[in-house]
């Protein structure tokens, strides 16, 4: 007979204990949850890849609407219970539904912790638990300011870092003499705030809040000891408490947390409790890994097992990208305990094991993190390492090499001597055998598919490699790990994994991603600096000055090299509109200079061609005096925008392409992008101006314009693709725009519009650029954001997108181009 089974919460923990015992009991339970968020599960720990810009909400879905729906479970969205009745077993939320149960499951999470301070209670000042709070900060963020983070553990961190990377200025407030203090001794602490310096985050420690400051909103943090940190954006990140006032309400035993028993059992035969609102053996869990295990037990128990959770050992990684962090156990000085250091100033390496009877009790991690796991395994199952004492803290390639007696450890060795249960996915808790048994039962060949079936690396991506190195061992020669074209002769890295490195570490330079990427040559070679080059601008263009000797010849230039060494150039004529004032100017060059040949291009522009190279300063220098910018003919960026004469002039346009192709190409001109980029504006569906082999083609119609893009018309010939159709020229440049930026984004180096579009998907454009407002805005506002610091001209003073009138905010976007 199927049970009524009601979960109070919807959280990671939750989640995990409903997908173990689907797989145990299908069709045991009826199952209803109540989500006080009005929301599907997500990840949590990935709250702070959200707050950074690395990831998007999407992103972090754990169970989508679709799950619920195929699995037949009840979600009450924004539903916070506020009742259990016992007696009757029933449940009932603030919205007025009421629903019973023969087994409940209370799964409330946990509050933060909000000083008591004068202040605490204005607007600006947030928590940091779940989306919501990371939603508020982000909309404080937008307008920049200064933040400031109370608390230097490991939330409060990882919201400063997030803080930072949307532009704030960050400080923290510590009241402890070290950050992480519960995490970190205090040399690996200094490491750590030394690093977080370095990415312009304000530490001060042994700093007590006294006040919160401001009229209104907040504007300040007042410490104990008189100083005043100026503030537009106040984060409480000063520790969490369970959440147990509805289970007390009810009569269940409370101290911290609600107590359990070792089978997740509260002391109401019928009510469980799980997550960080639960107290096992008078401990209370922050952390995913512990609540994880505890969820699998109450699973096994709603299923008729007899598991028992026995408690957990714990370990700690930081999300902060370019921070290797590790720490698990209990590291303390104490009586009959020794250390082991090692310790590599250079390398920014610090290492700290904590032995007691000749086992790892503890361990402290930083700068060399890739031992963690293996010196984590050893402590959980208590091993004895006096054989080991000598050469422990050089780590286990050392072991496996003085075993074999050689020094180089067969591949994959490290993985082959963790037990079974040894946690290789910290975020999502799962174990080497649980990786194994899922291959092996499921014939899992790609890391894609040990993703889907086990979410193994699917979270913050750090344990990939173990991953990996688990799949060969369980494959064997069968194992084949996706080919990944190299950039160049200089790497072993293809395009989409130094980019994501280039985001993930942080990495601001060239000579810094060579180092920390551990390039093969020293400057690196003609093919690799310029997609390094580019990468750098697109991921940074406020914090990275364009290094005009990694681009190609012609883009140093502004002009293109032709077959004999002269050169070619082509001033922009906006949208292939020209007048005598600039003719004349052009006709007066080619005199001056001697140019021996003037040709009107494809793109509706005037080459002049035959220039030798001493010549090009001063060829452009007086067309700059005519008011011509370069044309960037030669660039990996926009070249033109061809257009018609459309309604102004011609008796079958329906709208004014000329005027929409000059406002197109005003606004984007100068924005670099991973291949060229040509754009075209037809009148009417004539297509005079062949918008539909372009890489993005606008054709104008009676209701409006219809958006084309991923054409070519080169060595490969392709119609392009419908984007969709909007009603307003404004529309049109905005979709344009998205388009352009998402394309600037995802793109390797070199690749047209057209095989982006088709490696990626044109459905998946459509849904982010037609259908997802929210993500074209963003694509919009980054490439807007961009243009400010686009360096487009060096031959005259108007180099600076700082300096050119027609680029402004979204809200003023039908006057961005006048």
């Amino acid at each position: 007979m199927t049970q009524k089974l009601v979960i109070i919460g919807n959280g990671m923990a939750p989640g995990r204990m409903l997908e173990e015992l689907l797989e145990k009991a299908p069709g045991l339970y009826d199952v209803t949850i109540f989500n006080a968020e009005p929301r599907v599960n997500y990840d949590r720990i990935m709250l702070s890849p959200v707050l950074s810009g690395e990831k998007d909400y999407a992103d972090i879905i754990i169970h989508d609407e679709g799950w619920y729906a195929y699995h037949g479970i009840t979600l009450h969205k924004g539903a916070r219970v506020t009742r259990i009745d016992r007696a009757a077993k029933t449940v009932t939320a603030a919205n007025g539904v009421t629903a019973a149960y023969d087994k409940l499951v209370i799964a409330t999470g946990s509050a933060p912790v909000i000083l008591p301070v004068p202040g605490a209670d204005l607007p600006g000042v947030v928590a940091y638990r779940d989306l919501d709070d990371v939603l508020r900060m982000l909309e404080i963020a937008k307008q920049g300011g200064r933040a400031v983070v109370i608390g230097g553990g490991l939330l409060g961190l990882e919201a400063a870092y997030g803080l930072r990377r949307r532009g704030m200025a960050v400080s923290v407030v510590h009241l402890m003499p070290t950050i992480m203090e519960r995490q970190l001794d205090p040399a690996a602490a200094y490491l750590l705030e030394k690093a977080l310096t370095e990415r312009d985050i304000s530490i001060l420690t042994q700093a007590n809040t006294k006040a919160i400051l401001g009229q209104g909103k907040a504007e300040g943090v007042a410490l104990a000891d008189g100083r005043v940190l100026p503030a537009d954006l106040v984060v409480m990140a000063v520790g969490i408490r369970p959440s147990a006032r509805l289970a007390k309400e009810a009569g269940l035993t409370v101290n911290r947390g609600v107590v359990v028993d070792d089978g997740m059992r509260t002391s109401d035969p019928a009510i469980f409790a799980l997550g960080e609102c639960a107290e096992h053996r008078g401990q209370c869990y922050g952390l995913v890994a512990p609540l994880y295990e505890s969820a699998k037990v109450l699973a096994d128990r709603l299923s008729g097992g007899q598991g028992e959770y026995q408690g957990s050992v714990t370990s700690t990684k930081l999300k902060v990208t370019g921070v290797n962090l590790f720490s698990a156990g209990d590291f303390a000085d104490g009586p009959g305990r020794e250390e082991v250091v090692l310790r590599d100033a250079a390398a920014g390496v610090y290492k700290r094991l904590v032995l007691n009877e000749n086992r790892i009790i503890g361990a402290v991690m930083y700068g060399d993190v890739a031992d963690g796991p293996w010196y984590f395994d050893m402590l959980k199952r208590g091993l004895d390492v006096s054989h080991l004492r000598d050469t422990l803290i050089f780590g286990q390639a050392v072991q496996g090499a003085l075993a074999g007696g050689c020094g180089v450890q067969a591949p994959g060795a490290a993985v082959a001597a963790l037990a079974d249960d040894a946690e290789i996915c910290g975020c999502n808790g799962i174990s080497k055998g649980r990786i194994v048994a899922a291959i092996t039962a499921k014939g899992l060949t790609t890391l894609a598919e040990v993703r889907a079936h086990t979410k193994a690396s699917a979270s913050c991506g750090s344990c990939t490699g173990l991953v990996e190195q688990v799949m060969a061992l369980t494959l064997g020669e069968a194992y084949r790990p996706a080919a990944v074209e190299a950039v160049c002769g200089c790497t072993d890295l293809g395009h989409d994994d130094v980019r994501r490195l280039i985001r993930a570490k942080g990495l601001k330079s060239i000579p810094e991603v060579m180092q920390e990427l551990e390039w093969k040559t020293s400057c690196g070679c003609a093919k690799c600096r310029p997609a390094l080059n580019y990468y750098l601008v697109c991921e940074y263009p406020d914090d990275y000055a364009d290094d005009y000797q990694s681009r190609f010849v012609n883009e140093r230039l502004h002009a293109n090299i032709q077959k004999d060494g002269t050169y070619s150039v082509v001033p922009r004529m906006w949208g292939g509109v020209t007048s005598a004032h600039e003719l004349r100017a052009i006709a007066d060059v080619v005199d001056k200079f001697a140019i021996p040949m003037v040709k009107v291009t494809g793109g509706q522009r005037i080459d002049l061609l035959g220039i030798v190279k001493e010549d090009l300063p001063a060829v452009w220098a007086d067309l700059g005096k005519a008011g011509f910018v370069s044309g960037q003919a030669y660039a990996k960026g926009l070249r033109t925008v061809k257009t018609c004469v459309g309604s102004q002039w011609c008796r079958f346009g329906t709208q004014d392409s000329t005027g929409l192709g000059i406002r197109l190409e005003k606004f984007m001109w100068g924005s670099w992008t991973p291949a060229k980029v040509k754009l075209a504006v037809s009148g009417c569906p004539r297509n005079c101006a062949e918008s539909t082999c372009k890489d993005i083609g606008i054709i104008c119609v009676e209701s409006g314009y219809e958006i084309h893009f991923a054409g070519a018309a080169g060595l490969e010939i392709k119609g392009t693709e419908i984007l969709g159709t909007v009603k307003t020229e404004d529309e049109a440049l905005e979709h344009v725009v998205a388009l352009t930026q998402m394309y600037r984004e995802q793109a390797r180096y070199l690749e047209r519009i057209y095989k982006w579009a088709k490696r990626i998907g044109t459905e998946t454009i459509r849904a982010q650029i037609m259908d997802d407002a929210e993500k074209r805005q963003g694509y919009f506002e980054r490439f807007v954001f961009s243009q400010a610091f686009a360096q487009v001209d060096p031959w005259s003073e108007r180099v600076s997108g700082k300096d050119k009138h027609e680029f402004k905010p979204m809200a003023v976007i039908a006057e961005a181009a006048e």
